[in-house]
């Protein structure tokens, strides 16, 4: 299998020094459940994408700082490559600012949080038979790290999880198209480097939670499995 990431941000500014890259993250993720997946890596802020498209591998859109709705060459660019992977039946995967732009691409809204900042550790309630198949009990716990959200499905999309915080922590289009408002990738220990050394500005309260859920189990594995199967 072979995983397509187009990487929409670096985060190489706030890389604890244990990990070499963002793309690291997502290597160690995939290669828990199989360690044959092979990658290529595109940085579609500088206009870089695959050459050709092919439905029997995985295009991942990854996080970013950006926001889905910016205005920016490369934002409106990745649009473009959305609409046309999706057209052409493609797979295509997405994680936080990946979920929000194919959200955003495919006809659906994202918006500022009115909740504010979502980080730590959440858990959303599974609202959808099918991905009962890998979240069997009913619930889904994930690292979040994130501001925008998205607040109206595209056409055919069904959520599949839900939360308090988040209307939408995730959907899925019949069998072409995966998101999670999450962040599968992330570790406890990433996410409380970021929250001990790259928060200024956040409420007190909220970081002091979100460092206090970082002790429980998340289920980046079983999001990882359903990611992969989608290539088959």
């Amino acid at each position: 299998m072979k995983i397509n990431i187009l990487l929409s941000d670096t985060f190489s500014d706030i890389l604890p020094a244990e990990i070499p890259d963002y793309v690291s993250l997502f290597r160690k993720l995939f290669g828990m459940i199989d360690n044959t997946v092979r990658y290529e890596i595109f940085d579609v802020r500088h206009d870089i994408y695959p050459d050709s498209l092919n439905r029997d591998e995985l295009y991942l859109i990854t996080g970013s700082r950006a926001e889905a709705y910016g205005d920016s060459p490369w934002i409106k660019s990745l649009i473009e490559f959305i609409r046309k992977m999706y057209a052409e039946g493609m797979k295509i995967a997405g994680v936080c600012f990946g979920h929000q732009i194919i959200a955003q691409t495919l006809g659906g809204k994202v918006e500022r949080a009115k909740q504010g900042w979502g980080t730590g550790v959440r858990t959303a309630d599974i609202t959808d038979p099918k991905a009962l198949t890998f979240f069997p009990a009913k619930r889904i716990s994930l690292f979040c790290n994130h501001h925008d959200q998205v607040t109206e499905l595209p056409p055919r999309a069904v959520c599949f999880a839900k939360s308090d915080f988040c209307p939408v922590e995730g959907f899925y289009i019949d069998n072409q198209v995966l998101t999670f408002q999450g962040h599968p990738e992330h570790t406890a220990e990433y996410v409380r480097y970021l929250l001990l050394n790259h928060s200024d500005g956040e409420r007190e309260d909220v970081k002091t939670a979100a460092l206090a859920s970082l002790t429980g189990k998340v289920d980046s594995s079983a999001a990882a499995q359903w990611i992969k199967s989608l290539v088959r």
